[in-house]
């Protein structure tokens, strides 16, 4: 999923010409020094800045592009970065940025306000000219952005929404000149170059080998914001599978890998543990994913919300946590973070009990008429069989989903595991060509908006609700949560949503992590294990 991460605007910023300097988190005498090895795990689908959804893709383009405004990691205020200035108007419906000057994209052309103009306008284009379907419910409440002048841009809401300047604030900006009706050619090479003004520029894009980012000279943050971005190359390398990285962190072909609990704990012992390369357990506020498998509720199998049910009584998720996840995850119970103040704390998820699946299973008419040990039922006048397919995009997971099959397979349920190369598997999720996907969502936001996935005007057009999941009830509260801007009183609302979808079951929602958990390389010098919002290796350095 391609977001920011975004959270409410401080009450007491509303009405004020704004200009914050940034908090000092790094180090402002860090060396430029050095090439960061940083494992991206697998190639971008595309590195479209408008039309790529994954999350491989954004943290690239995090590299590269810039928005009006940054995030502090530590605060989570906002900071300037492409905006110097910003302003909101009494009744909030009015956001204006002055654009920093001097500053050029990569390929040498100056950044403009027109730039901020069609970087909006490309979002919210009527035809999805720029397949932004994915974006456009975030900025569906801003009417237009109207320049003011040569360095300043307004954007105006139609209706207040209670993340509306973060959503224009947050906007990333890409050049017009580029994107603005590319031919065949250049849409192609748009797939597999990427123009921005920030920190880094895309020096190499090797296919299945690795991307060479380099530092941009001409960086405004050189000297606005010392301490930051401090390598002076990082090569994204692209190891698939855990083992694998963990080897090459050992060898020092990679400075930084993410770790699973189960790597964590079994794969990081041996004589250079604790001397050459360090593992690091840490717990922060920042928005936490949670894996999930997805039912198609266009399918004939699991339109029911009660066969989706059974399907999650089949899945023995403490098992699998206390086998794989070494109790360092627990159980999800809805669609959000558990640690979520609109995750509603009395859900109570629904959990292993092959028992209570048979008996729905039942009740529903699923017999096995045929003597051959998988359920049947006549559907539209056809004898249809309880066999489908789920696609997993890595292979580490296999050995959850193959728990889950064995466990199926005694109720009756003919379970195929496909594994798909992550290019495949999110061609056939736009498709909507799949009867159920293992997949992850990242933390996203602090303050959940849950329409991009949940909504079901979200369904079409290659939308994030790839499921087809509708629910009159949870549109109506999403549509009401919008508009409400008192947090308290939103969270309320919220609560509700998370209670009903938990309840539709369209996902079985597996796993929540409890800690941040990640190797590291003597190299790396660190300011801190993790900033309140985040690692932030950004602000790190390699030792000469």
């Amino acid at each position: 999923m391609k977001l920011r991460n975004l959270v409410l605007l401080l009450t007491l910023a509303l009405t004020a010409n704004v200009t914050m300097a940034a908090k000092q988190l790094g180090n402002p005498k860090a060396p430029k020094t050095g090439t960061f090895k940083y494992n991206l795990e697998t190639a971008p689908t595309t590195l479209n800045a408008l039309s790529s959804t994954d999350a491989y893709s954004s943290r690239v383009q995090a590299y590269i592009l810039e928005g009006l405004l940054d995030r502090n990691v530590d605060t989570y205020e906002w900071e300037p970065s492409l905006a110097t200035k910003w302003n909101i108007s009494k009744d909030e419906t009015k956001f204006t940025f002055t654009l920093r000057e001097g500053i050029k994209w990569h390929d040498g052309k100056p950044l403009t306000i027109e730039d901020v103009k069609f970087s909006f306008d490309a979002i919210v284009h009527p035809k999805n000219l720029y397949k932004t379907a994915h974006l456009k419910s975030y900025y569906e409440n801003i009417s237009e952005a109207k320049i003011l002048g040569k360095n300043k841009i307004q954007f105006i809401a139609k209706k207040k929404y209670f993340r509306n300047f973060d959503t224009v604030a947050g906007l990333t900006i890409v050049p017009k000149h580029l994107y603005e009706n590319p031919d065949k050619k250049m849409k192609k090479k748009l797939n597999k170059t990427l123009i921005g003004t920030g920190p880094y520029i895309l020096d190499k894009y090797q296919r299945g080998k690795n991307l060479i980012l380099k530092l941009n000279p001409e960086w405004w943050g050189l000297k606005a914001k010392k301490g930051l971005n401090n390598f002076k190359k990082i090569q994204m390398k692209f190891v698939k599978e855990d083992t694998k990285a963990i080897q090459h962190l050992e060898r020092g072909n990679l400075d930084f890998i993410g770790l699973q609990p189960e790597k964590y704990i079994k794969n990081t012992k041996g004589p250079k543990w604790g001397k050459k390369v360090f593992k690091v357990k840490v717990q922060n506020k920042s928005p936490k994913g949670y894996s999930f498998l997805a039912w198609n509720n266009k399918n004939v199998l699991f339109k029911s919300k009660k066969i989706r049910k059974a399907m999650t009584h089949l899945f023995n998720r403490k098992l699998m946590i206390e086998k794989f996840l070494f109790n360092l995850s627990m159980p999800a119970k809805g669609p959000l973070y558990l640690q979520s103040d609109y995750a509603d704390p009395k859900v109570k998820g629904i959990g292993f009990d092959p028992k209570a699946a048979l008996k729905i299973l039942r009740k529903e008419g699923w017999k096995d008429t045929d003597g051959d040990k998988i359920l049947d039922k006549m559907i539209d006048g056809k004898k249809v069989k309880f066999s489908f397919t789920i696609l997993e995009p890595l292979q580490d997971f296999m050995k959850y989903l193959t728990i889950f099959k064995e466990d199926a397979k005694k109720a009756g349920i003919d379970v195929k595991l496909k594994y798909v190369e992550w290019n495949t598997f999110i061609k056939l999720l736009d498709e909507r060509k799949f009867e159920a996907v293992r997949l992850a969502w990242g933390g996203g936001a602090v303050d959940w908006d849950p329409k991009q996935i949940w909504h079901s005007d979200s369904i079409a057009n290659g939308g994030s609700n790839f499921i087809s999941y509708s629910s009159k009830t949870v549109d109506k509260l999403i549509d009401e949560a919008r508009l409400t801007l008192d947090r308290k009183k939103r969270v309320k609302i919220l609560r509700k949503v998370f209670r009903t979808i938990a309840d539709d079951a369209p996902y079985v929602f597996l796993f929540n992590r409890k800690f941040e958990l990640y190797g590291h390389t003597k190299r790396m010098t660190r300011v801190k294990d993790t900033y309140k919002y985040g690692i932030g290796t950004n602000y790190w350095w390699i030792k000469k």
